[in-house]
Parts: structure tokens; C-alpha cells; sequence
């Protein structure tokens, strides 16, 4: 049964309210599947992709349960980066600024690169929500600046990145440090089985949400450039005079490959922006609010940027590299073609690629062949060209051939049989007249 309001729920009147404040018509999938159950105290892991909506569909429900009349740590936001953390935690404060709150409900956003003993000064007075990334989160706990035995709820957003970047061993310390039946709330795009492990730990029977959707959305368009060993900075700075992207994203798998392509590119003429893990935490800083004051048309970045942070009107996806992994494939072109708007993955592939390339294709995504010149997109041949016009060949003599078997009066046992001993013979036939007029 589908939800068409946020009243359906039961949320306080101040929750529906910023839900209208923030535009929401109705809610998303997965705020339709978990809500409810956060209300009533449950555990739960959301599976969902980017863009699915899973930030308030953990925030609505636990801003709704806050008790302002007790000045303590009410609930714990967990995430792998400091970029995501900042982002969740401007949310946090923007849906206490629409509550009209500011004078009572308190948060605060503890990670890496910020001064540590300042915060601890702050800290004396506990805030209700604690957003940030677990490292820094556990050096206030085990400091004695921070207890959060008191929280009901603990969330651990994007949690395969959690676990690919090494910081789920400080979540696990994290959650020694709380009430032992803790509300834990994960979400993810993917739950690799060493996760499904660690949720076991600390989950009695939690609700298990998976929203499955598309690979991509359908306002978005796939193009495949094959790279033919020409240079890749040549071929965006081609691509430059063939469109004229309000923000283009170029992802490269890595930080040398990163760095390298944003220095061609500015020798090539362009204006880029550049950022990955590889940045000091003010350079990374000062990266994000020029991209995000949209100082760049193009910015090179490794997968960091494609893990949930949330740079508006990004119209165009560039892969430079294509990724190995299809999930990145999916959350990188995810940066675009959001909230119902069109966008465009343009991807330079190489042989290597084809791997990747086919199992996207068996997925459902249609890709367009092209290439670029003299600033306009002109139509390439796929890779597997040579395969399908056998296929296509091998088709149309196939029903050639069965035109001309006889179909039987009367059917008798083994006839479908005969009938398609027939087709071959013909079949045969019909080849060998095709290489006599060769």
C-alpha cells in the first residue's frame, strides 16, 4: 500500500510541518517502508541507492522522539567522511531552524581537521544529536568530553564505505559504549556479507529494507566514447565544445590519475575544480564550498564525491575511468539526473572495460555508441559490432529458412522434429547460394 502524505505516519504536527517546509509532496520508498518502524523503537537496515531519500527517512523519525527536557545525547550520526558528516549535519540543523528550535534543541558536528579542545569545552553542555565521523566521535568518548550511554538511537550512514575505509572496528567501539539495547539504524547501498556479521552483533531481529528501483534514472542518458589510444584530457576538452554542462563531474579511480587529468585539463584550457581523499582537510574544505558556489563547470574527483555528498545541478557525469565495480558505476552517475531533472554519463572506455560494460548492459542500461569530433557527437560502432551482425546475419537466414519448410496436414509424433531437420537442410542451402554471389 503506497503513502501519499507524511500524515499517514505517526509524526508530531512540528514534523509534518518541515516536512511541508521542505517541499516534500510524499514520501520516498524507503521513508514509506522504515518510518514506522523507527517510531516504534525497531532496528532497521536500509538498503538503497543515492537520491533514495534514506537521510530523513532516519531524521523525521528521530527529531520526532527528542525530549527537549533533558539536556542529553539523545542520538548518534555516524558516517565515513567529514563531507557527508558536514552535509548530514547541515540537514540537521536546517530541520531545527524550520522547527523554529534553535534555542532549544542542540547538535553538534565532531570530525577530523577542527580544533579538539575547543569542542571539548563546548561539549560540557551536552548536546541532543551528535553528528560526525566515528574516529573523531570515539577520541571525545574515550577523552571523558562525550558520554553517549544516554542516546536511544545510533545511525551508521553509508555503511559499505564505512567498511571499505576501515572505520567499522570504531563504530563497533562506539556501540560497547551504549546501552546495550541501543536503536541501531544502518543504511547502505550494498550489505557485504562481513557487514551482515557485524549487524548480527548488535540487531535482535531488526527490519530489513531493500528498495531496488533502477540501476540509473530514466531521465538520464549513458554515452560510451572508446578511447582508440588517444589521450583522455584531448577527448573532454573535445567533449567541452559539444555540450555545455551547467556542472560536469569527471571521476577518475584514484588520486595520481586525479591529479594528473586536472593539471592536463588546465593546460588543455579548462577551468577545473579538483577533490579527493588525498587533500589536507582545509584544501578539501575550501574545494567543496568553491564547487558547491559553483565556481567550476568541471571538477575532477575520485569516488569520495560519489558517496552521498549532494553538489547541486551536476548535469553531466564524465568517466575518465571507468570504475571496476558496477555499485560505483551506479552512485557515480548518480550525481545527476536527480529529482526528476535529465542528465548525461558520458564514459571512455578501453578493452578492459568491456567486462564492466556488458554487465551494466545486462542490467538494463542502454548505452549510446558515439564519439566526438570537431565539437559534435557522431554514432560509433558498439564493441561487440563484429558479434552482432553474426547474430543479426546468422537471425534473418534462420527465418529465411523456415519459410520454405512444409508444414504438415496432419500432425504426427516427432513432426516438430522433421520440421526443423528440414529448416537446417534448407538453411545449409540458403548459405552456400550467399557465398556462390560473394
Amino acid at each position: 500500500m503506497t503513502t501519499n502524505t507524511f500524515k499517514a505516519f505517526a509524526l508530531g504536527e512540528k514534523m509534518i510541518d518541515i516536512t511541508q517546509a521542505l517541499h516534500f509532496k510524499k514520501p520516498t520508498e524507503i521513508q514509506e517502508k522504515v518510518i514506522p518502524a523507527i517510531l516504534k523503537g525497531k532496528s532497521v537496515i536500509g538498503q538503497s541507492h543515492t537520491g533514495s531519500g534514506k537521510t530523513h527517512a532516519f531524521l523525521l523519525p528521530l527529531f520526532n522522539k527528542l525530549d527537549e527536557t533533558k539536556q542529553e545525547v539523545q542520538f548518534v550520526i555516524t558516517l565515513p567522511t567529514r563531507e557527508l558528516a558536514q552535509q548530514v549535519y547541515d540537514e540537521v540543523r536546517n530541520m531545527i531552524q524550520l522547527a523554529e528550535k534553535e534555542e532549544v534543541w542542540s547538535t553538534k558536528l565532531l570530525v577530523g581537521g577542527t580544533d579538539k579542545l575547543k569542542m571539548a569545552e563546548q561539549l560540557k553542555r551536552p548536546p541532543h544529536i551528535i553528528v560526525g565521523t566515528p574516529g573523531r566521535i570515539l577520541d571525545h568518548v574515550k577523552d571523558g568530553s562525550l558520554s553517549i550511554y544516554s542516546a536511544h538511537a545510533f545511525v551508521v550512514d553509508e555503511a559499505d564505505l564505512m567498511l571499505d575505509l576501515g572505520f567499522i572496528e570504531e563504530v563497533d567501539q562506539l556501540l560497547v559504549r551504549c546501552k546495550r539495547d541501543i536503536q541501531l539504524l544502518a543504511f547502505s547501498a550494498t550489505i557485504p556479507v562481513r557487514l551482515e556479521h557485524f549487524f548480527r552483533k548488535y540487531m535482535d531481529n531488526p527490519l530489513h529494507v531493500i528498495i531496488k528501483g533502477h540501476l540509473s534514472p530514466e531521465t538520464m542518458e549513458h554515452r560510451l566514447i572508446a578511447i582508440k589510444h588517444r589521450d583522455k584530457a584531448k577527448i573532454i576538452k573535445e567533449l567541452s565544445k559539444a555540450f555545455n554542462p551547467f556542472l560536469a563531474i569527471i571521476f577518475t579511480n584514484g588520486k595520481e590519475q586525479a591529479n594528473k587529468l586536472a593539471n592536463a585539463l588546465l593546460e588543455n584550457g579548462l577551468e577545473v575544480g579538483l577533490i579527493h581523499g588525498g587533500l589536507s582537510p582545509r584544501e578539501r574544505k575550501r574545494a567543496l564550498n568553491d564547487i558547491l558556489n559553483l565556481r567550476y563547470q568541471y571538477v575532477v574527483a575520485t569516488d569520495l564525491a560519489s558517496r552521498g555528498i549532494d553538489i547541486k545541478g551536476v548535469s553531466h557525469v564524465i568517466n575518465a575511468d571507468l570504475p571496476k565495480e558496477e555499485g560505483f558505476y551506479v552512485h557515480r552517475v548518480g550525481r545527476t539526473a536527480r529529482a526528476g531533472l535529465e542528465g548525461t554519463a558520458i564514459s571512455l572506455y578501453d578493452e578492459e572495460d568491456i567486462k564492466l560494460i556488458k554487465q551494466l548492459e545486462d542490467k538494463g542500461i542502454e548505452f549510446i555508441y558515439c564519439d566526438v569530433k570537431n565539437g559534435e557527437f557522431v554514432q560509433a560502432a558498439p564493441w561487440n559490432k563484429r558479434e552482432l551482425r553474426k547474430k543479426d546475419k546468422s537471425t534473418s537466414i534462420d527465418q529465411e529458412a523456415w519459410k520454405h519448410v512444409r508444414k504438415p496436414k496432419k500432425v504426427k509424433p516427432g513432426y516438430k522434429k522433421k520440421m526443423k531437420f528440414e529448416q537446417e537442410a534448407i538453411k545449409k542451402q540458403l548459405l552456400k547460394k550467399n557465398k556462390r554471389k560473394k
